[in-house]
């Protein structure tokens, strides 16, 4: 099979999955010109115990895949983290990313005097030193209280945990919890938008419920204001806080590649009297986030276009 960047540029698969999907999900971490060769004794024994350490908790799930990940211990068995992960665990790229993403987050909480040091079995929940007027033995302990803080800068993800424990009265807090700290902090201390425009990124609908039905949409912002964004998908445009994207941080070349892409949906979508199998496919491709298609579905795609006049 061969795959189409959205600049019509074609490759084959084995090249466009290490230049493509592994770049992406990996960010500076490359399997380019990466052969499946057999692990070592002791890596698949590392492996092993590590795949273990991902089906338990959070911290231990991130720390392992992040390990796996950069060793590229899953080098005998598949040639990107991303099918590694799919295969092996079912998850998508995004989880996967959430996952390691954590477990930067609690870390950095473990740092700052928080917690105890950190064993060679992970980080414990229950170890945390006297300070001000809580004992703070309290770590994340789902994704959904790590969200809010993965955008943030260190300092300033300690901060939250800390406030978001008090407004807890010491115990673990929500998820909306830790949100809500995060919100109000931002607003005071106007924490910047790490967004820029032209930059792709997914929707998050997490607690909003405009945004229902719209998860792994993705899109290009066109607008990034203090504290929201507005981004553009194949059917509309959304203006949304920061908390609700997920960048996919590409790189320049691959958003403008995107955009153009997105160019090509919308065109499509404001056929009138379109029929619905278009709608259909627009949003198929309105959930890849990805910089190229497969040359089947770039053909389809281009007749379409063709048929209907919207190049």
């Amino acid at each position: 099979m061969t795959l189409v960047f959205w600049g019509s540029a074609i490759m084959d698969s084995a090249e466009a999955s290490s230049d493509g999907q592994d770049s992406l999900f990996c960010g500076q971490y490359s399997d380019e010109n990466e052969s499946v060769r057999e692990l070592s004794y002791d890596e698949l024994r590392e492996r092993e115990y590590l795949e273990r350490q991902i089906e338990k908790a959070l911290y231990e799930a991130g720390r392992a895949l992040r390990t796996i990940r950069d060793r590229r211990l899953y080098r005998s068995t598949h040639k990107t983290f991303e099918e590694y992960c799919r295969q092996r665990f079912g998850f998508t790229r995004m989880t996967a990313a959430n996952k390691i993403a954590a477990a930067g987050v609690i870390e950095n909480l473990s740092t700052n005097g928080l917690q105890n040091s950190v064993g060679e079995s992970g980080l414990s929940t229950n170890g945390l030193q006297n300070s001000g007027r809580y004992s703070y033995e309290v770590l994340p302990t789902s994704e959904r209280q790590v969200r809010p803080l993965i955008n943030l800068e260190a300092s300033e993800q300690r901060i939250c945990w800390e406030q978001a424990v008090e407004a807890a009265g010491g115990k673990v807090p929500s998820g909306r919890q830790v949100k809500d700290i995060v919100d109000k902090i931002r607003e005071r201390t106007k924490l910047p938008n790490p967004y820029r425009v032209g930059e792709i990124a997914i929707l998050i609908p997490r607690d909003n419920p405009e945004l229902r039905g719209l998860s792994g949409c993705w899109g290009a912002i066109i607008r990034a204001g203090e504290y929201s964004c507005t981004i553009e998908t194949w059917d509309n445009e959304y203006t949304v806080k920061i908390e609700h994207l997920s960048s996919l941080e590409l790189s320049d070349d691959n958003c403008e590649l995107m955009q153009k892409f997105l160019g090509r949906l919308r065109r499509l979508y404001q056929l009138p009297n379109k029929d619905a199998v278009i709608d259909n496919l627009l949003s198929f491709f309105g959930k890849q986030p990805k910089p190229y298609i497969s040359e089947v579905q770039e053909e389809l795609l281009a007749t379409l276009e063709k048929r209907f006049g919207a190049r």
